[in-house]
């Protein structure tokens, strides 16, 4: 028994440094993908029929096409490299909860997980990490790939390298809705070269200008569907004000303590300014104004509505 657990430990130790590996090959396979997507949309069909005025499409179309295009790839890489580079949310030093002895904080999820710290150890509502050796903040989990504890973590993604969490969960939101609409605009932008390629008519270009057009199209249609799924499933998740590992841990909760309705869980991610919901960025006043997008602090519902009354 000792043995096969050893092993097993052995095993998830190995299979966590795969994935920190693999995060820096998927990078490169994004780049590749708007790499290849570029040379389609941009060297191969419309940049060409813009010059040249020749093609299937006029000129003018082929500029709205191009410069949206444009518009929606600066969008989409902002926003992925920001999701990227930002810190998901790591857990102050010497942090401790400011308890409500009147009130119950007990978090219903995952309750297996939270042992009692050796300091705590008769209040069962401290949560308490014992791979990092201190006190969690509510809707924290621990992330076996980074090692470390995330704020309102949602899950570890290798397409960024990073874990996503309170200070990331937007961008990446964003990155997902910048790559549905800049996929799906590239699909059915090189539709027509792609349905050429199945007519007995002659198609012009080059062997290696055909087959990079014909891969864009593939490659781009398939990240349209499987993002649309993800996007759909995320939408859904920050309506309810939870995250995919709270989706799956809370099925027997009934009911669940943060959902605030979907105007202020929408604002628990995206922010109160209007300005900034479409760009991975927040204000300066929404920073100081909402504790939630530190990711420390989360009213619950109850908590709101003793506070209205």
């Amino acid at each position: 028994m000792y043995r096969s657990g050893t092993v097993m430990a052995w095993n998830v130790f190995r299979f966590c440094t795969a994935l920190r590996g693999l995060g820096s090959i998927m990078i490169l396979l994004v780049l590749g993908v708007v790499g290849v997507t570029y040379y389609a949309v941009v060297l191969t069909s419309y940049g060409p029929t813009l010059i040249s005025g020749s093609g299937i499409l006029d000129p003018l179309t082929a500029l709205a096409i191009l410069v949206l295009f444009h518009c929606l790839l600066v969008m989409l890489l902002w926003s992925y490299f920001s999701v990227v580079f930002t810190d998901p949310g790591s857990v102050p030093p010497n942090w401790k909860p400011d308890l409500d002895e009147e009130r119950d904080d007990t978090d219903p999820l995952t309750a297996s997980e939270f042992g009692a710290s050796p300091a705590d150890s008769t209040n069962p509502r401290v949560r308490f990490c014992k791979k990092c050796n201190q006190l969690k903040p509510p809707r924290c989990h621990h992330c076996s790939v980074c090692g470390r504890c995330v704020l309102k973590m949602d899950h570890h993604c290798v397409w960024v390298v990073n874990c996503v969490g309170a200070l990331n969960y937007k961008y990446f939101l964003l990155f997902l809705f910048y790559t549905f609409l800049e996929t799906t605009l590239v699909t059915l932008a090189l539709l027509p070269q792609f349905i050429a390629f199945f007519s007995d008519g002659e198609i012009p270009g080059t062997p290696g200008t055909l087959a990079t057009t014909f891969l864009a199209f593939v490659f781009n249609l398939a990240f349209a569907l499987s993002v649309l799924g993800f996007l759909i499933m995320h939408i859904s998740l920050v309506a309810g004000n939870t995250t995919t590992i709270e989706a799956y841990e809370k099925k027997t909760t009934p009911k669940w303590r943060y959902d605030l309705g979907r105007k202020r869980n929408f604002e628990q991610v995206f922010g109160l300014d209007k300005q900034y919901w479409f760009i991975p960025s927040y204000s300066e006043e929404d920073l100081r104004r909402m504790p939630a997008l530190h990711g420390l602090e989360y009213p619950s519902k109850s908590e709101l509505e003793s506070q209205e009354f």
